[in-house]
This record gives C-alpha cells, structure tokens and sequence, in this order.
C-alpha cells in the first residue's frame, strides 16, 4: 500500500516558511499577514522554490491547501460570531445595510462598465465586479484585532457591513446560473430571476432560524454536559463538532461555511461556556488562519501582471479608491464621526476569500471558461496586493485623521453630519453644575462604566464626555449627563463643566489622545485633581510634568490581579493575599519612583 504524505508535506512546510517570513515582517513592524503571503507565493509552482522541491520529491498541493484554509476562515468567523451577537447586528444595521449595497453597487458598477469598454463581456465585469466588491473576512478581523478596535463601535460596522456583503454573495452565488442564461439569451424571465432570488433568500432565513432558534437551548446544554466531565479534550472536541458540524449544514442548505461558522459563533457565545470555548478555538483558528494566506500566495502567477497590467491598475483603482469612497460618503452621511468613517472605509479597501470562490463558481458555470486563467489570476493579484497593503494603510487612520483636522474647513464639512446627529444632544449647552461636586470622565468603555458607577455612589455627579455619538445618545436618554465631542478641546471640557469639577478621569489608553486633554483640563482649572490611565510606568514623568495627580498603570494592575488569581486557586488565605498584593504595589511603587 502506498502512503500519501501530501498533507503531512504540505503543513510542515507551510507552517515553516510561513513561521521564517511572519517573523521578518514582524521584526520589521509590517502585519505577519504580508509574511504569509509572501510564504505561499514562494511555494507557489510560478516561481523557482517548487519546480526545485519537485526535484526531491516534495509536491505541495494546491487543492489541499485551499481546503485546509477554509478551516481557518470557519474557525475564525466562530470566533467573531462569539463575541458578536444578534443585538449587535441589529444595532449597526442603520448603517451596514445601507453601505454595504451601495459600496458593492459602487464597485460592481464601475468594474462592469470599465471591463465592457475595454472589451471584455458584461457577464465577465459583472462577475470580476461582484467578486471584487467583497472584503476579506480573515484580513478586516485582524487587522481590528491589531489595532485594537474589533470590540469598538466602528469594529462591529464594519463586521455587520461584512456579513451582509457575505449574505449577498450567497444570493449571487445561487443567482450566477440565470446570469449566465441571460448572457447567453437563454429566455430567462424577471420571474424566474425573482424566483431564484427568493428561493435563496428562503434558504438563507431557513438556516438562520435553525441554526439561532433552534440551537439556541440545545447547543448550550450539550457544552454543559460536556463541561461537567471535566474533560478539557473532550470540550475542545466537542466546540470544533459543533463550529464544523454547522458550518457544513449551513453549507448543504445552500449559505456558506463561514456564515454558517459565524452563526454558530452566536449561538455558542449565548452560552456560560463560551469565553472557554473561545480559548480553545483560538490556537486552531490561528493556525489554519495562517495557512489560508500561504494558500492565496501560492495562487499568484507574476506572469498575470505583465499580460494585463491595464485590468489589475483598473482593480486596484477600485479597491483601493473606489471602494473606500463610497464606504466613506455613506458612514459620514449617516452623521458617523471621521475616525469610525475612516476606519470602515480602510479596514474595507481589500478583496480576499470570497472573491475567489465567486470567480470560481463562475468559470464552472461555462464550458466556453467565463474567466480566462489569466483574468484569474490578475484578480488573484490584485487581492494579494490589497491584502499585503491593507494592515499597513490602516496604520494611517489616525494619521489621516490628524492631518484633516489641521484644515478646519475640511474638518467642519467632513463632520457636519455628525456635528447635525450631536446636535440633537445639545452638547453645547453647558451642564449645570451649582450645588454639585462634578467628576468629568473621558471615554465610557469598561473602564469609565466602572468609574462613573464608583462616583455615583459616593454622591459625585459624573459628566462624560465620549466621541461615540450612539453611546452618548443611550447615556442622555438614561438620564445621566453626558457631552459629545473631542475631550482636548477646550470648549468641549467646559460644556462638561470642567471649570468647576473636582475631578478628571482619562480612561482612554493612548498616550497621544491623553497629553492634549490634561494640557486643556489644566489650562481651564488648575485645582482639577487628574487621575489618568497609562500602560506602562515610564509613562510616568511625562504625565506627571504634565500636571497628572494619579496615574494607574496597567502593567502593575496586570501583576496583581494575576497573582490574586495563582493565590485564591493555590488556597492562599484573605490576608496573605492581601498582603503579597501590599507587596506587588509596593515593588512597582520603588519603580515607579526610581524613574523620577
């Protein structure tokens, strides 16, 4: 019997090139993303590592390498199904419904008329339109992931945005054959059209309503039975049945896997289990996320830009400009801020997975191959391309953001639907502070919740000041006393009445977004006790100098809690953790006034 060690090749050498040039990207402050893809495009049989490979013996397969992916991209949308749930679907619908349809309109419009003029078929720009107007899935939750805004408000637009251009691209997938009956003049009427658009959309609220009604209790209760063996492989084995077993349902009723994964995701993240289940899916999801880029790059042909050099500046165009655009005129217009704009428009401005399965789908669909392999492979190319520079275009948001603000014309017209939403807030109008002893806090995250509450009980009025128009929308209609705006401008803290606060809470963790706001807090009242979040203690002259009270640094509260955590499990008494907590902060403390 011969053995096929195919899949054994594939991993080891997937995993090892990848490992080499994700380290150097790294070390070079680029995303690991880049590394991966320049690992697969390595590997790939259109340059000279493969055909030498071969030599020995060494075959790497393509197919399976694609398989093994698109276990990553399940693992992955479960893992953001998790943490989002149907209430933050429906909070983001205002917006994501509206941009998703026109920024794929946008891109699927303009590649169909641009392809047409320059000779190619309405069906194939339509197809290379549709297939480019869809983001990558495993590229947007990563790069919110890394820069620390997928559990933000413009992290959950853009992901509501994704999962509606998913859901339309199931809808094109099940509309592609009367598509190509209709290139080919084939009768197919508007009903038959509607029919087939119905039929999909039947199927699609099929496997929504069984997958988050039905599992709702039955998911839940088969992880609590598993839980109580105290089996941790068991549960592992249990979470990765559940996420695959799903996804390949939602797959045979027609959706696809990876909404399928993420409507499992939503299932699971109802139950008490689910942060465990997370870290278990976390290291697989990791990992086989990895061997989906390696599996795009070895699909690149360097041959494909040279032959059509004019279609991949015309795809990128779009990408790159186009998309993010529209993405841009639809948010701000919807009276969102420039930072959640911004955020969305670039986190968007790539092309990635399902791309490649709607080209593909599409060239079965005609014996005549609708799309050549040299047209595949351009649009192969330019996802590559976008995806490579995506991680760092979104390095410049902020970047971007803080050149425009130096034009305040710009700035005024780019925020002026949003300034018309805040103004619904009043929050010019100063808050009445006679009588009252007033804590301003800055941001209402986890951190500011917790403050606020804390001032609550103690008698203290707090005033918060956030940027998220909806948050401050949900705080004024709670009753509380809250202010929309940039916390650094001085007009801003006086309409939080700052002037006359006894305190200052700066929760937000950036050390850039906290040094304008102490020097505008401390110009307007030099009594105002300030109390800010810093991460780490050489932070701690500069806030200091600044005119800061307090600063609590997170990696000293980091080393208490965990110690607490090793402490109560080893049964350590409340007065030996007490003390060895003394201990910690007395330690940080010596550091802290060794830096003086």
């Amino acid at each position: 019997m011969e053995h096929n060690y195919d899949l054994i090749i594939l991993l080891a050498l997937g995993f090892t090139i990848a490992l080499g040039f994700g380290y150097i990207t790294q070390r070079l402050r680029l995303s690991p993303i880049l590394g991966y893809l320049l690992a697969g495009v390595l590997v790939s049989p259109h340059t000279f590592l493969a055909p030498q490979l071969s030599k020995i013996g060494v075959n790497i397969d393509k197919g399976l390498a694609t398989q093994l992916s698109e276990v990553g991209v399940i693992l992955l949308l479960f893992g953001v199904g998790l943490h989002f749930t149907l209430k933050d679907l429906l909070a983001v619908k205002r917006v994501s419904l509206p941009g998703a349809i026109v920024q794929s309109a946008t891109a699927t419009l303009l590649a169909t008329l641009f392809l047409h003029w320059a000779g190619y078929s309405w069906l194939a720009g339509l197809i290379i339109g549709m297939s480019i107007s869809v983001a990558s899935t495993v590229v947007l939750v990563r790069v919110l992931s890394d820069n620390n805004v997928l559990n933000t408000s413009q992290g959950h637009i853009a992901i509501g945005w994704l999962v509606v251009e998913d859901i339309f691209s199931v809808l094109i997938l099940v509309l592609l054959p009367a598509l190509r009956e209709i290139s080919h003049g084939e009768g197919t009427s508007v009903f038959d059209i509607l029919a087939s658009l119905g039929i999909a959309m039947g199927k699609m609220g099929l496997v929504a309503i069984v997958i988050l009604a039905g599992g709702k209790k039955i998911i839940p209760w088969i992880l609590t039975q598993i839980a109580r063996t105290r089996s941790r492989e068991l549960f592992t084995l249990a979470v990765l049945a559940i996420v695959l077993l799903i996804a390949t349902g939602a797959y045979y009723f027609g959706a696809s896997f990876a909404l399928g994964a993420f409507f499992a995701g939503m299932v699971v993240g109802q139950s008490k289990l689910s942060e465990q289940a997370a870290a278990d899916a976390m290291p697989m999801k990791d990992a086989f996320s990895v061997l989906f880029f390696v599996a795009v790059g070895m699909l690149f042909d360097p041959n494909a830009l040279l032959q059509n050099t004019h279609l991949f500046i015309l795809l990128m165009g779009i990408i790159l400009i186009a998309k993010p655009l529209a993405a841009l005129f639809v948010v701000i217009g919807l009276g969102y801020s420039t930072i959640t704009a911004f955020t969305v428009a670039i986190a968007l401005s790539q092309i990635g997975e399902f791309s490649f399965i709607l080209a593909g789908e599409a060239n079965k669909l005609d014996n005549v191959n609708l799309l050549s392999d040299e047209k595949y492979s351009t649009l192969i190319a330019a996802a590559i391309v976008s995806l490579a520079l995506n991680p760092l275009w979104f390095r410049f948001v902020p970047v971007l953001e803080k050149l425009l603000s130096r034009y305040p014309k710009l700035w005024l017209l780019l925020n002026r639907r949003a300034a018309q939403r805040a103004s619904k807030l009043e929050p010019a109008k100063h808050i009445d502070t006679a009588g009252k002893r007033v804590a301003v806090v800055v941001g209402y995250g986890p951190v500011g919740k917790t403050v606020t509450r804390i001032f609550q009980q103690s008698g203290i009025h707090p005033v918060i000041i956030d940027m998220n128009v909806d948050t401050i929308t949900l705080l004024n209609e709670s009753g509380m006393e809250a202010v929309f705006g940039d916390a650094s401008k001085e007009d801003i803290l006086k309409a939080a009445g700052i002037e006359k606060a006894s305190y200052l809470i700066i929760t937000p963790p950036d050390l850039g977004s906290r040094i304008p706001i102490v020097s505008a807090a401390r110009n307007l009242n030099e009594n105002v006790k300030v109390y800010s979040r810093a991460r780490y203690i050489t932070e701690r002259e500069m806030l200091e100098t600044l005119g800061v009270s307090q600063v609590c640094y997170e990696e000293a509260e980091a080393a208490v809690g965990i110690a607490e955590m090793v402490l109560r499990e080893e049964g350590a008494d409340n007065n030996r953790i007490i003390e060895e907590i003394a201990n910690i902060r007395e330690k940080f403390a010596a550091i802290d006034g060794s830096l003086a």
